[in-house]
């Protein structure tokens, strides 16, 4: 008879059901809104498959048609994430399902996300060593993970221990993408749920609209800033003995009332790291990549290479994108672009050194840095993003006002002070939030358009 999991699994699966050619092992794990299984592959080797995965159900049947929707839009983020992003430090989705089985009207509609097998979670590794030795090398590559979200446009929204996931050579990657959120602009809207302990305290109790509560990739270095405290000294970062006192005790900090007190079993080489991550407000914390370097040199980890590509790209002139997104859609919207898959040899793409030149249907010739193309985005102290990014940039390396800081997609007092001085001398009003007229100025280069 066929081993059933234990009844507090999100979705009840017995052992030997079979999912196309996957037969369900033993559970893994299990949390809210979905049960993990090891599973093995039945059919014909496929060179693409593995023989083992894991697979991820994600439940419907006898849910209400709320808890369906809010399901199946979870299931959707994940989905979208890991059909757009290939990167080493994510796991990898194979291929996705969807359970046909009125039988079992529990399972029936399912669905079933097929993904790369790992050994565990680094939670369970905690559990048993609250102090890893190899815990600042994991922290490295959870960092080199972020910033492969980030400079793809996307939020993880739930950075916590049992989301990361360690291989069989104990190599990292980040899981559990149904919080996960695209950037628009310098935000991106996620559901209004997550982990407390690893929440910044501006989403603690965050406003919400039709599409979410707005986040941002600072709420990400906030949770790694909880999870390397934890990982490095065994406690989090802010006092309490509960979720629900340390949740007052950062709400208390944001305001300025509770001082952050690091825990003096933190190594010097990561304090300031983790002060830098977790600054009361997004605007106060560090930015993806100057994390990465600085987790990388505090671990004694090998500096890691520039990102890959997570699909071939070649630069694509952003008039012929607009053209098509707006063939697509149907309806006017803020021009953007894109790298794209093909495009004509001879045109560059560009980098935060080398601005290029670029057609935008509506605004003309002018300068981009590689993220973002858009010409009427405000953008102000405070926020972050690729907005931010190719500003930053863009004063830099065309316009040689060094003193911007570095570019890390903040928007700080050196960024803000920057733009005052830009603008004094583009004539502008040096009001330091960055609006259409100032991104015109921007794009035209200090001696005009060329090229």
């Amino acid at each position: 008879m066929n081993e059933q999991p234990h009844r507090s699994y999100a979705v009840p699966v017995p052992k030997g059901y079979r999912v196309g050619a996957w037969e369900v092992r033993a559970p893994l794990a299990s949390g809210a809104f979905s049960t993990v299984y090891a599973a093995r592959h039945t059919g014909d080797e496929e060179p693409e498959l593995p023989r083992e995965a894991a697979l991820k159900f994600l439940p419907t049947g006898t849910r209400t048609p709320r808890q369906l929707r809010h399901l199946r839009e979870l299931a959707e983020r994940e989905v979208e994430l890991l059909e757009k992003l290939r990167a080493p430090r994510l796991i990898r989705m194979y291929d996705t399902l969807t359970v046909d089985d009125p039988d079992h009207p529990e399972l029936d509609g399912a669905t079933v996300l097929v993904l790369e097998r790992a050994e565990g979670s680094l939670d369970a590794v905690l559990e048993h060593t609250p102090r890893p030795e190899a815990g600042p090398a994991l922290l490295a590559q959870i960092c080199e993970g972020l910033h492969q979200l980030h400079h793809a446009g996307w939020v993880h929204g739930d950075l916590k221990p049992a989301n990361v996931l360690l291989l069989k050579d104990v190599s990292v990657r980040l899981a559990d993408f149904n919080m996960a959120a695209e950037l628009q602009g310098t935000h991106a809207y996620a559901p209004a749920f997550a982990t407390p302990d690893y929440t910044p305290p501006e989403l603690l109790w965050p406003e919400i609209d039709e599409r979410g509560a707005r986040i941002q990739p600072s709420a990400d270095i906030w949770a790694f800033g909880v999870l390397a405290h934890v990982v490095l000294t065994g406690t989090f970062p802010l006092p309490g003995g509960t979720t629900e006192a340390r949740c007052d005790a950062a709400t208390r900090y944001a305001r300025g009332t509770e001082e952050l007190r690091l825990s003096p079993e933190l190594p010097d080489a990561w304090r300031e790291i983790v002060r830098d991550c977790l600054g009361p407000t997004h605007a106060d914390r560090i930015g993806t990549e100057a994390l990465l370097r600085r987790a990388e040199q505090a671990a004694g980890s090998a500096r890691s290479a520039r990102l890959p590509r997570l699909r071939p790209r070649r630069w694509r002139r952003p008039v012929l994108v607009a053209a098509l997104a707006a063939v697509a859609l149907g309806t006017a919207t803020t021009v953007t672009y894109t790298l794209r898959d093909e495009a004509p040899a001879a045109a560059a793409a560009p980098t935060c050194e080398k601005p290029t030149v670029y057609e935008d249907t509506k605004n003309g010739r002018g300068y981009t840095a590689g993220w973002s193309s858009t010409w009427d985005f405000t953008v102000k102290q405070g926020e972050g993003g690729s907005q931010v990014r190719e500003l930053q940039c863009l004063l830099r390396h065309l316009h040689g006002i060094t003193e911007v800081g570095e570019v890390d997609g903040g928007f700080g007092p050196l960024t803000k002070a920057a733009v005052v001085a830009f603008q004094k001398r583009a004539e502008l009003d040096a009001d330091g939030i960055v609006g259409p007229k100032t991104w015109q100025a921007l794009r035209q280069g200090p001696d005009g358009v060329k090229g």
